[in-house]
């Protein structure tokens, strides 16, 4: 169960990363009315905390795999 866990934490770790105007509309894009773009503050902090999700999924797996 735990390994499925980590692995959806990377996932969404490297959608961050990769693509933050994409997690952009997913999760922001439908609160507002004006179809606006995300600004440079919001990308910065969408793949900084997606390079945690990232490091914590990535950490989890090879906790639960290798030490378990």
């Amino acid at each position: 169960m735990y390994i499925f866990l980590s692995i959806i934490l990377v996932i969404v770790g490297a959608v961050m990363v990769l693509k933050p105007r994409l997690f952009f509309d997913i999760t922001e894009s439908w609160k507002n009315s004006v179809n606006g773009d995300p600004s440079a503050l919001y990308l910065f902090n969408t793949r900084l905390g997606g390079i945690f999700c990232l490091l914590i999924g990535i950490g989890g797996f090879v906790i639960l795999v290798f030490f378990a």
